[in-house]
């Protein structure tokens, strides 16, 4: 999906909300078990570490990067349905962190997930209309007549025919399956919507029918979005901002069109550059970004920046330290990147052999990079995971 001028005009609007929801320092991490019959002890997986971010009012956040690299699991963090392994989240104003079950009912009727597979996340067995009317049921919020009424008045509101309202899901398209997720995620008026890559299981046709209801929900109801997905041309449609992840850590978070136009991390450059381009003298000019080596693992993540053991520009201290998430050259405060040797406006990211990636030796690293690597595209995991 291109960028049309109202989307452009729309992801360039200054965005001036107070922030509804705030995540600092979260960290989640999973014990797997010990992963050697000589190594002792818990193996963890660093899903996200030490991420700050946050959501405004009425905004669209939207959050990209390769497949295993943390987003979902930050956005179940901040749904909730994670416990954080340490940091804060702060909805409106209230920490939420370590709320019991019983406090929780409340923040769950402000914060909803729209999941990522249609299929999976409707209990076959049930009839459409349960489906829509659990949340009313589990929260008191009705029974009966009064149930199947607003039931069905949400089914009309996101495009379905209410009377289906007795149907199962088999009997719906994906797309129609989606719009029940949507219909669920909507019947306790939430503030902050959570879409867990709500269209990548759809075809293109149905994306954009999608997409354009979520749009229009969000202007009817004042709704804030975190947007996760693999697809920047929809990211760059649907968001007010952009957070880039890698590896479970913040790399660069910008408005829209400063991050599509002037992008300063090198894994954000290489992202980009293989985003198609529907003019095809503009894409045969064009020159593509091949990161080398392969992601490393989350068990054993590198040194310093993660990122160092795949950029091509990377030296010595990009492996002793984590880069801060700050503005770099002169840019807005809200445009931050995490990067010791970020690019300029107009600089190429090449693979310049005096800035190869640091061998595991040179770096610490337990994933190895070089010339004997294989060429992994940026939008490429070692899992075979979606373009992002």
């Amino acid at each position: 999906m291109s960028a049309d001028p109202e989307a452009t005009e729309r992801a360039t609007a200054p965005t001036s909300g107070a922030p509804l929801l705030q995540a600092e320092h979260v960290t989640k991490t999973f014990p797997v078990g010990s992963s050697s019959f000589w190594r002792r002890g818990d193996v963890l997986v660093h899903a996200v570490e030490d991420v700050s971010l946050e959501i405004r009012a009425g905004e669209t956040l939207g959050l990209v990067g390769e497949t295993g690299c943390g987003k979902s699991t930050l956005a179940r963090c901040i749904a909730r349905l994670y416990d954080v392994t340490s940091g804060t989240i702060t909805f409106d104003g209230r920490n939420i962190t370590s709320l019991s079950r019983r406090d929780l009912r409340a923040v769950r009727r402000q914060v909803q997930v729209i999941f990522q597979d249609p299929y999976g996340s409707l209990n076959p067995r049930r009839r459409v209309g349960s489906i829509i009317g659990d949340p009313f049921v589990i929260h008191g919020l009705g029974s009966g007549r009064e149930v199947k009424q607003k039931v069905q008045e949400l089914m009309e509101r996101v495009g379905l025919n209410p009377e289906h309202y007795n149907r199962f899901p088999a009997e719906f398209s994906g797309g129609q399956r989606q719009r029940i997720g949507v219909a669920r995620s909507l019947a306790l008026q939430p503030r902050l919507l959570i879409c867990d890559e709500p269209v990548s299981a759809l075809d293109v046709s149905i994306q954009a029918q999608i997409i354009n209801l979520l749009i229009d929900l969000q202007k009817d109801f004042g709704l804030t979005y975190l947007f996760i997905s693999h697809d920047l041309s929809v990211v760059r449609h649907v968001s007010d901002r952009v957070a880039v992840m890698y590896l479970g850590q913040l790399v660069e978070i910008a408005p829209t069109e400063d991050l599509f136009s002037t992008a300063r991390h090198p894994y954000t450059r290489a992202l980009l550059s293989a985003l198609p381009v529907p003019d095809p003298d503009v894409a045969d000019s064009r020159r593509q970004t091949i990161l080398v080596g392969d992601l490393p693992s989350p068990t054993d993540p590198p040194s310093g920046c993660r990122f160092h053991t795949r950029c091509p520009r990377a030296q010595e201290d990009c492996s002793a330290a984590a880069p801060p998430l700050e503005p770099v050259f002169g840019d807005r405060a809200d445009h931050r990147t995490a990067c010791f040797h970020p690019l300029a406006a107009g600089e190429e990211l090449t693979s310049d052999p005096a800035l190869a990636p640091l061998t595991p030796e040179a770096s610490g690293a337990g994933s190895p990079a070089g010339p004997s690597s294989p060429a992994v595209s940026p939008h490429q995991t070692d899992e075979g995971g979606e373009r992002p």
